[in-house]
């Protein structure tokens, strides 16, 4: 189904969670509202504005009074429609995968959640934009939530038109571990990431404090974290004064076994023609592998070739164990539920947020001593 097919089915429904955002709109900023008046505001029907008010008290967030409304305390809300009478609000969470790396967002969102007095309703979703809006969707349709945190595809054009359905949404939106590309302008969209360039950074001065002047960089083109782990790759190359041309990059590759033997030896082959004596390879499960076929080639790491990984998921259990770049992946989780819970007490006055979380390096064998031959820089 096409994306223009699929709003059309729901633009009824969407017009209603509109509508129904203003109202709240209006009860944060003055408390109570009258039927009459916010018709007339809105330029609906009365009968119009007291089904959403109906509506709104169903979910448990409004106290219906003799021509109107009065917004109630978090606290004093009622189980409706599903939703325990503990929990003032119920957040909806849509990953793009319910392991490795996300895992350990989603415990962090709860148990901040937790702490928030929140109900967090996850789903896991596919690295696909229909996939992505799909799951959306389906929370919006069956369980009365009252925000969004999402980690969505935004690649192409389906990801561009997610990104402003998104935008569009009558609820609050927090993207986590995804930024707005600047072309877009999605005004509304709060997100909370970790600051990958800054991490890639790292991972390349720490390798040039080892004595290494030829630093390689191997990521996974279909993840959205590499863009911004190349990106601080060649700021840090640069502001080393390693002339960036001259360095071997590439694809970490996720390949079948004979495969990726293969593209592994091309890499060692690329390596050698560059004199690169060190690499930062995303994510550490590509580290892992290369690292394994280093070692069955014969190679010393890191005496031949030094290695640091991104993500931190599995570079502990390499032979040697692999220095990491380690995303703090609870606290984008964590953080996430802190600027929804801030949005839904404070509504539309508050400013967007937008934060970046810096990660850290962890260092092991595998990058730790100089190179055999150090170049001269």
């Amino acid at each position: 189904m096409s994306n223009d097919s699929s709003q059309q089915g729901g633009g009824k429904s969407l017009f209603a969670l509109q509508r129904r955002e203003l109202v709240m709109d209006e009860l944060r900023a003055h408390g109570a509202i009258t039927v009459r008046e916010i018709a007339v505001k809105l330029g609906v029907s009365e009968l119009t504005i007291r089904r959403d008010v109906n509506s709104l008290a169903d979910a448990g967030l409004v106290s219906r009074v003799h021509g109107g409304a009065t917004l109630r305390s978090p606290l004093d809300r009622t189980a409706v429609a599903g939703k325990p009478s503990a929990h003032s609000y119920a957040i909806g969470m849509v990953v793009p995968s319910l392991d490795y790396y996300w895992p350990q967002v989603i415990s962090g969102a709860r148990e901040e959640a937790e702490g928030q007095n929140l109900r967090i309703l996850v789903r896991g979703s596919a690295y696909d934009a229909t996939d992505n809006r799909r799951q959306v969707q389906a929370l919006l349709d069956t369980q009365n939530i009252d925000g969004l945190i999402v980690a969505p595809d935004m690649e192409g054009a389906p990801g561009r038109d997610l990104l402003r359905w998104l935008n569009a949404l009558p609820i609050p939106v927090i993207l986590a571990e995804r930024r707005t590309p600047s072309d877009i302008p999605a005004h509304r969209l709060e997100w909370v990431a970790t600051d990958h360039a800054f991490g890639a950074g790292m991972a390349v001065r720490h390798l040039w404090q080892e004595g290494h002047r030829a630093i390689g960089c191997l990521t996974d083109s279909s993840s959205p974290t590499s863009p911004h782990v190349v990106r601080g790759w060649e700021q840090a190359m640069v502001a080393l004064n390693i002339p960036i041309e001259n360095q071997f990059s590439g694809e970490s590759a996720k390949l079948g076994n004979d495969e990726r033997a293969q593209h592994f030896d091309h890499v060692l082959e690329r390596c050698r023609e560059t004199g690169t004596t060190a690499l930062l390879v995303h994510s550490d499960t590509q580290a892992l592998a290369f690292v394994q076929h280093c070692v069955d080639k014969g190679l010393q790491v890191p005496g031949d070739i030094a290695i640091v990984g991104y993500d931190d998921e599995v570079a502990y259990l390499a032979e040697p164990a692999i220095s990491a770049v380690k995303p703090p992946k609870r606290y984008v989780g964590k953080v996430a539920v802190q600027l929804m819970a801030a949005r839904l007490a404070e509504g539309r006055t508050r400013p967007v947020h937008r934060i970046q979380l810096n990660p850290e390096l962890i260092l092991r064998e595998s990058s730790v001593g100089a190179p055999r031959t150090t170049q001269e820089p």
